[in-house]
């Protein structure tokens, strides 16, 4: 495909996390964009602040005049888009070319150096730090969250490296082209399309076949590569882990060298692993391991990835995108270290109807490790309900005394008559949206 001869690139579900990153990457090398998205939100914001032309009615009367020349127009949506869609239907029975997300990540990344970050959990982190890791050397990094370093989920520099989120939700890692890639994890997730772990795991073990260089595992995964884990025998080992003020310091063993007191200012073992894993692909590649030790510094982290929103001696506000349950016991279990004699109060909104269906033990397990849970509906996506699948069955299996369902219009009434000294909001749904509320009401009531 030859993307210098296309002029109008037009995105469905253009405000996605993922696909804002691509829009942006076109629209600053010279591309027209244009797309749609279901509503209006920070990020389309900032696409409209660049020139890109967003509406948000499906309709396909709304489909800009110059994006009707088929030669001149290639059409990228997302997965999430139902198959309904207006607008989408119209240019495929129109004979446009029309490309998911993954497949044009795959073109634009596909002549570059390629440095693919997969994995269930931890990608988006990982892959964060890697693109601010190789930030000096000129590389683009396509990025599934919001880098606070840069404020962007799109690192942009150069056409000869890129680092790229490798997402294994509909298979759409199995589009990339990695010479250099890691695997952060293979927890069972996403059976609404694999149906079966043993067929999300064949997806994996594809996806490692592609990597033309070097793969890199965390220790354990049932692949062959480059091992990294912290304080045990690893290809690349974290070692000498010390807490600091709200930091880890430590010690690496590389397999040709190490370096030591390595300062990294995301709390938890779970982000250490994704330093570590960030650090290996970098090495590989040929970053000085002086330079990685000053980039890991100086990363500030992702938003939603335990984001600190108020931190004070009163109140401490967090919020998090952690929506399975490995996830959420990461994010607790940090809280635990950092905060050992505070009461945490867990605000949840699951994701999906077939994730809530697939892991209810599993949830109701890791929820129950807060000393208070306020639950909200499950936010659909893209889903339709399934019969008996609601929040109360899930609240019903919470051992915990202080619990209780919650809307979203008597969520921050019910956060400040709580009283605990941590607040944790998390969920992949619209809970993010409600935390500057929930922040403001925090502030005034503990005069932050």
């Amino acid at each position: 495909m030859n993307l210098k001869a296309i002029h109008n690139v037009y995105f469905i579900g253009i405000g996605g996390i993922g696909m804002s990153a691509i829009a942006q990457y076109f629209a600053v090398n010279g591309k027209n964009v244009f797309g749609y998205d279901k509503t209006p939100s920070p990020i389309t914001q900032k696409l409209e602040n660049i020139g890109v032309k967003i509406h948000f009615e499906d309709a396909v009367e709304n489909i800009e005049t110059s994006c009707l020349n088929k030669q001149e127009t290639f059409v990228v949506y997302t997965p999430a888009i139902p198959k309904t869609h207006q607008e989408l239907n119209y240019f495929i029975n129109n004979g446009f070319k029309v490309l998911k997300r993954a497949e044009i990540l795959g073109e634009i990344t596909k002549n570059t150096k390629c440095l693919a970050v997969a994995g269930t959990h931890g990608k988006t982190t990982t892959s964060a730090i890697l693109g601010h890791i190789m930030q000096p050397v000129k590389a683009t990094s396509f990025l599934g969250g919001i880098a606070e370093n840069y404020n962007s989920n799109l690192i942009l520099g150069e056409d000869k490296i890129s680092v790229v989120e490798a997402d294994e939700f509909d298979r759409s890692f199995l589009k990339l082209s990695p010479n250099i890639a890691c695997i952060t994890s293979m927890d069972a997730d996403h059976l609404d399309i694999y149906g079966e772990n043993e067929m999300l795991q064949a997806s994996f073990n594809e996806f490692a076949n592609k990597v033309t260089d070097t793969l890199i595992i965390a220790k354990g995964l049932p692949l062959k590569g480059l091992t990294y884990a912290i304080d045990e025998t690893a290809d690349y080992q974290a070692y000498n882990v010390k807490i600091g003020t709200g930091n880890y310091i430590f010690d690496v063993k590389t397999p040709t060298s190490e370096i030591k007191n390595i300062e990294f200012n995301l709390p938890g073992k779970h982000n250490m692993m994704n330093a570590l894993a960030a650090l290996a692909m970098a090495d590989v590649y040929g970053i000085s391991l002086e330079n990685i030790k000053h980039q890991l510094k100086t990363f500030k982290g992702v938003q939603r990835r335990f984001s600190y929103k108020i931190k004070t001696e009163k109140i401490v506000l967090i919020d998090d995108y952690a929506h399975h349950p490995t996830e959420i016991n990461a994010v607790i279990n940090s809280v635990r270290e950092m905060y050992p004699n505070k009461k945490v109060l867990g605000v949840f909104q699951p994701h999906l109807f077939t994730r809530t269906k697939d892991f209810v033990d599993d949830f109701a397990n890791a929820l129950s490790k807060f000393d208070s849970l306020l639950l909200l509906d499950i936010y659909p996506a893209r889903e339709l309900p399934i019969k008996g699948v609601n929040s109360t069955w899930l609240l019903d299996k919470v051992i915990m005394e202080n619990k209780m369902l919650v809307s979203k219009e008597n969520l921050s009434d019910e956060i400040l008559k709580n009283g605990s000294n941590i607040v944790i909001m998390i969920g992949a749904g619209d809970i993010g949206l409600l935390v500057p509320q929930i922040k403001e009401d925090l502030n005034k009531k503990y005069q932050c």
